[in-house]
Parts: structure tokens; sequence; C-alpha cells
């Protein structure tokens, strides 16, 4: 059974405190194993991948190929259901229209004093790809994650897959055809994730590596940034639901259960002001978990990590929901606008009855890889910047130099670095700098 809470209970805030507090994350500890998996990559390139590989993944490489050559992407394109490749084609289409409008400006000007100063965008020139291809092989992730850089103007995508026994999902294959991925190699893992944040004989090195994975790819991506760019950190899926009790109850129970199906350590919340309402909630999502075929997992995640809260008023939901920043936040309302006004914290948030929050993991557009873990509190979703990064300019003329130039010296010998005083007044007429220590 999922926890039960009223806002009016004399124990709500001990326990709802808990509940924001919990870790769902795994509690194995897999930080000393991904670092040495990390070093063993950065010392023995391809051979320590090869290695990792036939022994996660039960294949050789050496004895199949690395990559997957451009025909057995084509393929599996050619061979796939029409109405599911016109569904992957709308989503792709979509979530290029909405990440072309992220796009940033170049931007210069000239100030008071005559200096020339702004700020030109440019695009990493590799971002490498991991796409799981264990319990979560989503060809829709794929699309949201590729198709950012892809408009940010990334030159080079490099793709990397678990493909136990060497076989790959072909629905990947299909996706990773129409958003346009460059290279694909038939490796996973922490290994994977190695790889390409230091280059091998065969994988190229990455500026930026996204993707979703398990918590060894997820460690692997924490350990190496820095030397790579990274999209996040991501935990377990999590939803929350703000909802009247002018809501269909099976709606939101499977709006529920479209987080909890995900993974054992998935996390859903229902916030209502009506009792009756979460009875009929609970009831509908227990007659729904046995039409699953994911019921195990879904079922699993409902009972350890779900949570029914009765609010006085809605109202009274949303500064709970900000200490939560979820991930995912539906405000399931005749009037969301008016609570969104008042939302702080949320990875993406749906607005209005109609709008359950798988039509965002699909065909929305908006990005669906999104922080987790609270980390809604000082992060967004992934877009096109992750892709790019910002580099500022400065011109300076004889006027302008003679305008500001004074403050600078006296501020360098303030800070005890004469280099830096002088590299300014040697461009200044008259004015000599004292060599001073003070």
């Amino acid at each position: 059974m999922p926890l039960r809470l009223a806002a009016s209970d004399s124990d709500f805030e001990t326990r709802f405190t808990a509940l924001v507090e919990a870790r769902r994350e795994t509690d194995t500890d897999i930080a000393r194993d991904v670092a040495a998996i990390i070093a063993d990559v950065r010392a023995r390139g391809d051979d320590a991948v090869a290695e990792y590989t036939e022994k996660f993944d039960g294949f050789s490489l050496n004895e199949t190929t690395w990559s997957v050559d451009r025909e057995e992407r084509t393929s599996a394109l050619d061979r796939l259901d029409k109405d599911l490749r016109d569904a992957l084609e709308l989503a792709a289409g979509r979530i290029r229209t909405f990440h072309e409008k992220q796009r940033p400006q170049d931007s210069q000007t000239i100030d008071a004093a005559g200096v020339r100063m702004g700020s030109r965008w440019s695009a990493v020139e590799t971002a490498g790809l991991y796409v799981p291809g264990g319990r979560a092989a989503y060809p829709s992730s794929l699309l949201m994650n590729a198709i950012p850089a892809l408009v940010a103007g990334v030159e080079h995508i490099v793709m990397v897959t678990p493909t136990p026994g060497g076989e790959i999902n072909p629905l990947i294959l299909a996706a990773a055809e129409i958003a346009g991925v460059g290279e694909i190699y038939r490796i996973g893992g922490a290994q994977a994730v190695a790889a390409l944040a230091f280059g091998t004989d065969t994988v190229p090195s990455a500026d930026v590596i996204v993707g979703p994975g398990n918590a060894w790819v997820a460690e692997a991506k924490r350990q190496l940034y820095g030397t790579v760019g990274i999209d996040m950190v991501a935990g377990p899926s999590e939803i929350v639901v703000i909802a009247d009790r002018d809501n269909d109850p099976d709606w939101i129970a499977a709006d529920l259960l479209s987080q909890a199906e995900h993974d054992p350590t998935s996390q859903s919340i229902l916030f209502t002001d009506c009792v009756e309402f979460a009875d009929a909630v609970d009831r509908a999502v227990e007659t729904q978990l046995a039409m699953l075929t994911t019921e195990e997992t879904a079922q699993t995640s409902w009972a350890n990590n779900g949570a029914i809260i009765c609010v006085d008023t809605l109202d009274d939901a949303l500064p709970l929901s900000d200490r939560l920043a979820p991930e995912h936040l539906e405000l399931a309302v005749a009037d969301p606008d008016a609570l969104f006004l008042r939302v702080r914290h949320a990875g993406s948030v749906f607005l209005g009855r109609l709008t359950p929050e798988a039509i965002g993991d699909y065909v929305g557009g908006p990005n669906h890889v999104l922080p987790t873990g609270r980390r809604a509190r000082f992060s967004s979703g992934l877009s096109v910047l992750d892709f790019m990064k910002r580099t500022s300019f400065l011109r300076c003329d004889e006027q302008s130099l003679e305008a500001i130039g004074p403050a600078a010296v006296r501020l360098a010998e303030a800070e005890g670095l004469p280099a830096h005083a002088r590299s300014v007044a040697m461009r200044l007429p008259r004015r000599e700098p004292e060599n001073r220590s003070d």
C-alpha cells in the first residue's frame, strides 16, 4: 500500500519530511568498481572495452564489429511498421521545432566608454549519446537527446548502446536514423562512458556525454564530469499530481502508474483536497495494476514509494510540491495557470486535465530529460544550451582604454599583481605604475 498522509495529522510534518528526504537510489556501493573500470579504459583503451563487453554483454567485439553500419540502420527503418515510423517522425519533428526556438543569439554592444563587448555562441564539436539497451530501451529518449544536439549545430554525434549477445534493438536503430545520429557503437556500461570521455583507437572522444543509463552509467558520468560535460546525474523517475475531485480517478491512477512502471524505485505522489477522490484513485490504481504487463515493477514502486496526500486546499499542495521539486508535475485542475504561477520547483509542468505527463514523454515537444531527486531546485531539463558554450569578447580602442584602463591598473596594484598593472599601463599615455609590493 502507498503512504497515506493528511495535512491535518499531528505528525504530518515529520512524516512528510521523511518522504522528501527518502533516498531511492540504489544502495549498492558502485563508486569503487566504476573508478576501476574508468582507470582501466583510460590505460588500455580498446582492449579494456572489449574485455568488459565480453564479460557483461556476452559477445566479442573483435569477432563481430564495433560499429553499426549505415545499411543495418536504414534496413531497420525500412522494416519499421508504418504507423510506428509515422509516430517517431511526428515526435522527431515536434521535438526539433521546440528546440529550434531555444537557440541563443549572439550579442554585442558598445558602451558609454566606447568599449565593444559581447558574446558569441558555438556548439561543441562532438556529443556522446548513451542509449540504454536493457530494462529501458527507449527510442523516444534517443530522439530527446540527439535532436537538441543537432539543432545546436554539433557536427559529430557518437552513440553507444549495450547490445547483449551483439544484437541491437531495431527500433533504436530506426530512431537513430530518423534523428540523424552519425556513428553507433555496440558498447555500454561504465566502460562505454569512459571510452567516450577519453577516446580510444576505435571510439572518438566526446566533449559532452548525455543520455540515461543504470547506476553504473550514472556514476561513471558523475566521476568523469570535468573531463567532459554531462547533461545531469539522473535518478529514479518521479511524478507529482495535484488533482481536485472533478477529475476521473481512472485517469489520475493511470498518470501515477505511468511513472511507477519505469522502475521499482520510481515515485508517484498524489495531492488532493478530497478524501473520497483519494480513495477512488487508490482503488483505481489497484485495479489497473492487474492489467499491466509491467505490474511487478509498478506494484513495487507504488507500494514502496507511492503516496496519497490529502490537503485542506490545493493551494496548500504547492509549497509541499516545491519541497519535493519533482521531475514531473501535473496540475489536473480547471484553472492550472493560476496554480502554475506559484510553482517554483519542477522539471516540467503539465497543465490541465487533458495533458498527461506521458504526452510529454513522446510527442509534446519539450525535452523529457529532466532533473530528478529534488535537483529541479537548481537545475533544468536538457536543452540546446547543453551542447553549446558562450565565448565573450572585448575590444578597446585608444579612447576607451584611456577611459577605463587607469581603474584596472589601480585594482591590479591593490591585488599585488604588478605584471597585470603594467600590461594595461604600458598602453596608456604618460603613466607608468610603481612596482611596489603593497
